[in-house]
């Protein structure tokens, strides 16, 4: 019986930490998301301006 609520506190840890890895790394995606946008941006408006 031991083993099994051991098993079972385990397997809550793990799976919680592992949410909150998941929560961080979408964070990290979003992150480098918005910065490519905004350098895309501004390489675009530079561009816009060396053809103007």
């Amino acid at each position: 019986m031991k083993y099994l609520t051991l098993f079972w506190v385990l397997l809550a840890g793990f799976s919680l930490s592992g949410c909150n890895t998941t929560h961080g790394f979408g964070q990290d995606v979003e992150a480098t998301g918005d910065g490519i946008q905004h350098a895309a941006e501004e390489t675009e408006e530079e561009l816009e301006e060396a053809f103007d």
